[in-house]
């Protein structure tokens, strides 16, 4: 890879940014553009969580220090988004990615993407949300380990969808992310040994950008308010899934 390391800078920046308000999108949106240039699946996956280790830290801890964290929901889903995680790195190394999957996912998505939306025109109700999340932190970190990205996705949207403080989601999300990237990047390195003597460029310049961007997408997160956070995640979370939808089926 000879692309010059600003441009991966850059992605690092766009992507945290959207990542850290949002609760969504920096292994999504940087695999993709990993993808485009020629990278392999795995080798993309690995790049973006190997980089992710220092952003969701630096991510994590703002959202801790401007009290956007869950303490319960966070514990709720470490373990288990550890555990999934481990398992889709080692399915997407030992080349047994299900194609299938995206698709589907994606579909699943675009159905709480739009009840998202729906929910963020109506009077707020919100609700504490304590079932459930042990499989969908397995799920979510299995996803996120074999498509590059998802955990914000999947975990942050189903979430909020079933009516739970949208700024605390997402700090609490955000705050688990480290966990389940540290699991997985630990994985993809003792399964792909050159990967940080070869790829260098594009670990170093994701990460750049993403440590730069962490606590400033924290603080946007604190300020917005919540219709207008929940509208965004939904708007997002629709646009992303028509997107991998379209190219599965492509």
């Amino acid at each position: 890879m000879e692309q010059n390391i600003l441009v991966f800078i850059l992605i690092g920046f766009i992507a945290q940014m959207i990542d850290g308000a949002l609760g969504m999108a920096y292994g999504v949106s940087s695999n993709a553009f990993l993808l485009t240039i020629g990278v392999s699946p795995a080798i993309a996956s690995a790049s973006v969580h190997s980089a992710e280790v220092f952003t969701t830290a630096t991510s994590g801890l703002s959202h801790f220090l401007f009290g956007n964290v869950d303490r319960k929901l966070f514990l709720k889903l470490v373990i288990p988004g550890v555990l999934g995680g481990i398992l889709g790195a080692y399915v997407l190394v030992l080349g047994e990615e299900a194609r299938f999957i995206k698709p589907l996912v994606a579909t699943y998505l675009l159905v709480v993407g739009v009840t998202i939306l729906w929910q963020a025109f109506r009077r707020p109700r919100e609700r504490e949300v304590r079932r459930f999340l042990i499989p969908l932190g397995a799920i979510g970190g299995f996803l996120d380990a074999i498509g590059g990205g998802g955990w914000g996705p999947m975990v942050t949207s189903t979430i909020i969808a079933l009516g739970h403080n949208p700024r605390r989601t997402v700090g609490s999300v955000n705050a688990t992310e480290f966990f389940v990237t540290f699991a997985e990047a630990v994985t993809f390195i003792l399964s792909i040994p050159a990967l940080i003597s070869t790829h260098w460029r594009i670990i170093v310049g994701l990460l750049i950008g993403g440590v730069i961007a962490a606590p400033l997408a924290a603080f946007v997160c604190k300020k917005l308010p919540t219709r207008v956070l929940m509208a965004l995640v939904g708007v997002l979370i629709i646009i992303l899934s028509i997107r991998t939808i379209y190219l599965s089926l492509a």
